[in-house]
C-alpha cells in the first residue's frame, strides 16, 4: 500500500517544477504571500497520516491562523515536490530523505511521525521452512524498488548467520499479492497497515524486526520541510509544525478519536473501519513516542544509525552522482526548533 520507491530525479524534478510553476500562475500555492501551506503526501491517506487529518479535524490548523492543503497524491516523490519548492512540507522517509539529501535537495526533517521502524520483513505464517532471516537465503524477495533496500534485507540476513544471497523482483503494491499467492517468499509491509490488511484478509504472515538482529532503528516516517522556506517564514513553519505535533500527539493519547477523524476527513478511502482503528491503535502502543515519551522529536545517534549505514553500502550518490562515503553532520540534517516541549 505504501510505495517507497524514487521515481528517477530528472523525471521527478521536472514534474515538480512544472507544479510549481502552475502554482505559481494561478496563485493559488505560494505560501510565501500569507497562502495556503502545500502538504504532499507519500500516498493515498493511510495511518501513517493520522496526526495531519487529526490536526485538521480538530481545528489546530484554523486555531493557529494556517489555511493547509493537501496537494492530491501523484507518483513524484515529496523528497522532490518539497525540494523544489512545489510544496512546503511532505511526508516522506528517512531512506528516501537520505538519497534525496545527498544529492542536494533543499529539504530538513522537521517530526519524526513514526520513531522506529514499522516495516519488517513479512513471510507467510504457513512457510515452516522460513522461521528465521537466514532462511531467506535463495529466496525471492518482493521488492518497491528503493534505494538501499536490498543492502538493508542482506545486513539482516548475514547479521543472522546467512549469506544474503536472494534474488529481488520489483514488484511495487504487487508485492502483498506475490506474497500471498507464493510468487514471492518474503517482502517489506508496513506492520501497522499491510499487516493488519493480511490478517483481516485471511492472509496471515510471520514478521521479523530488523532491530532484533542488531540493524540500526530508523525514523521510518519523517515530515519534511523545504528549507528556504523554513529559513524565510519561521513562525508559520512553528505553527504549522506545532499544530501536526498536536495531532499526533492526540493520536498517540486517544487513537480511536484520532481514527474516527481520519475516516471522516476521507469519506470512502478505507475499505475496512477495522483496518484503520487497529492500525491507529498499533502506531499508539508502538511508534508514535521515544523512549521519554514525546511525539516528534529526533536526535543526531538515531539519524547516523541508518543513514550512516546507507554511507557505508557505496549506495548514496552526490549532486554529481558519484557515490559519497564521507558522512555528513547529521545533525543539520533535520531540527527540533519548530516543536512544542
Amino acid at each position: 500500500m505504501l510505495s517507497r520507491a524514487l521515481r528517477p530525479l530528472a523525471v521527478a524534478l521536472a514534474l515538480a517544477l512544472a507544479l510549481s510553476g502552475c502554482a505559481a500562475e494561478d496563485g493559488s500555492g505560494g505560501s510565501a504571500g500569507g497562502g495556503p501551506i502545500r502538504v504532499a503526501l507519500d500516498w493515498t491517506p493511510n495511518t501513517n497520516h493520522i496526526g495531519l487529518f487529526a490536526a485538521q479535524q480538530a481545528g489546530y490548523f484554523r486555531d493557529a491562523g494556517l489555511d493547509v492543503e493537501f496537494l492530491p497524491y501523484n507518483q513524484t516523490s515529496p523528497d522532490t515536490l518539497v525540494g523544489s519548492g512545489a510544496a512546503d512540507f511532505g511526508v516522506g522517509f528517512q531512506d528516501s530523505f537520505t538519497f534525496s539529501k545527498a544529492a542536494g535537495a533543499d529539504i530538513t526533517s522537521v517530526m519524526a511521525i513514526l520513531q522506529h521502524w514499522a516495516t519488517e520483513i513479512a513471510v507467510r505464517s504457513d512457510r515452516t521452512d522460513i522461521r528465521r532471516p537466514r532462511d531467506l537465503d535463495g529466496k525471492i524477495y518482493a521488492g518497491f524498488g528503493g534505494p538501499g533496500e536490498n543492502q538493508k534485507m542482506q545486513a539482516v540476513i548475514r547479521a543472522d548467520g546467512g549469506r544474503g544471497d536472494f534474488r529481488t523482483e520489483v514488484l511495487s503494491t504487487a508485492a502483498y499479492e506475490a506474497l500471498y499467492s507464493g510468487q514471492a517468499d518474503f517482502t517489506e509491509p508496513f506492520v501497522n497497515v499491510e499487516g493488519i490488511e493480511a490478517q483481516l484478509r485471511g492472509e496471515p504472515i510471520r514478521t521479523f524486526r530488523y532491530t532484533d538482529y542488531g540493524f540500526p532503528d530508523s525514523y521510518n516516517v519523517l515530515l519534511l520541510g523545504n528549507s528556504t522556506w523554513l529559513r524565510d517564514h519561521p513562525d508559520r513553519a512553528r505553527a504549522f509544525v506545532q499544530a501536526v505535533q498536536k495531532g499526533y500527539v492526540l493520536a498517540a493519547q486517544d487513537p480511536a478519536t484520532a481514527a474516527r477523524m481520519l475516516k471522516e476527513a476521507n469519506p470512502g478511502a478505507f475499505t475496512s473501519d477495522a483496518l484503520v482503528d487497529r492500525g491507529a491503535q498499533m502506531l499508539s502502543e508502538r511508534f508514535l513516542r521515544d523512549t521519554q515519551g514525546r511525539v516528534g522529536f529526533q536526535t543526531p545517534q538515531q539519524w547516523a544509525g541508518f543513514s550512516g549505514f546507507l554511507y557505508d553500502t557505496g549506495t548514496v550518490a552526490g549532486p554529481d552522482g558519484a557515490p559519497v562515503r564521507q558522512k555528513p553532520d547529521f545533525s543539520t540534517w533535520f531540527t527540533n526548533d519548530y516543536l512544542a516541549p
